[in-house]
């Protein structure tokens, strides 16, 4: 086998298990599962030494990930993406609806962003990883991390839920003007606070709204499962809600509009926003 990458630790404040660490550091293996797989494999080294899952890094390891056996060369995806920010630290960019974020399939925001950012010039520069998933049919702004320093300070951000999230949805029925959505997701708790920014009489469906949502958490599908769940599916989605309300072909009328978050290196505040799509636009002109 031979060394394919090799990555020096960065010097860490606090003891951090490798398999958290090395999520971005390697340009060919980029997820916590794809991690654990070379590990399993015995293709990462640390001062020599084969890597587990257990071990602890505190700064100037010596990692060196090594090429499997039978190995497949890595084709390059050209997609072109918006970047709305950038900086040496993280970055923002607009996801398209209908691309996945990551996952195994070979076109991914994921596999996109090294050809669509600019190199960070920081010692501790890693593969550029998406910090959150939107789902496959929303679109919207999407936090990346450009160093694994900010990997993981971001990661923190959204745990502690000190990024705000606001996304616009068009729903189906007429809604009373704002409230809280309390609706368990998964058997977890799940709080979404929804705002309606204009109402429109519809023939097939009665009313349609256009709807300003802003999760207090962060569970999965949870938007389209909160308005599902009080009787205002999304338009478009095939997934949750009602058959006979359910529109074909125009896709998911959801969109995360804008990020909010105090930057953790630069302490400057950062609010992007991408405005709603043209399809929404179409039904709410005004906006």
């Amino acid at each position: 086998m031979s060394i394919i990458e090799t990555h020096i630790a960065c010097k860490q404040e606090v003891l951090i298990r490798f398999q958290e660490y090395a999520v971005g550091i390697f340009k060919t293996i980029a997820t916590k599962s794809a991690i654990k797989k070379a590990i399993k494999k015995e293709l990462i080294f640390i001062d020599g030494v084969l890597a587990t899952t257990s071990k602890y890094i505190s700064g100037g390891e010596k990692i060196e990930l090594f090429e499997a056996e039978n190995s497949a060369i890595s084709k390059v995806l050209k997609l072109n993406l918006e970047v709305l920010y950038e900086d040496d630290y993280l970055a923002i960019i607009y996801k398209p609806a209908g691309i996945l974020v990551s996952g195994n399939q070979f076109v991914s925001i994921k596999n996109a962003l090294s050809q669509n950012l600019k190199n960070s010039t920081k010692s501790d520069a890693v593969n550029p990883q998406p910090i959150h998933r939107l789902d496959y049919p929303t679109s919207g702004v999407l936090l990346v991390g450009k160093t694994s320093t900010s990997i993981q300070q971001l990661n923190k951000l959204f745990e502690f839920k000190e990024i705000s999230k606001t996304y616009v949805a068009i729903t189906v029925g007429k809604m009373c003007s704002a409230g809280t959505i309390n609706i368990e997701v998964d058997g977890k708790n799940a709080s979404t606070n929804f705002k309606v920014l204009k109402l429109l009489d519809s023939k097939r469906f009665k009313a349609l709204n256009l709807v300003q949502l802003h999760p207090k958490t962060g569970r999965k599908h949870q938007l389209r499962k909160h308005l599902s769940g009080i009787g205002h599916q999304i338009l478009g989605d095939k997934v949750y809600g009602i058959d006979s309300l359910k529109l074909k072909g125009k896709g998911l009328y959801l969109h995360a509009f804008k990020l909010e978050f105090i930057h953790p290196f630069t302490k400057n505040k950062i609010a992007v926003s991408k405005e709603i799509p043209k399809k929404f636009k179409k039904l709410f002109p005004e906006f």
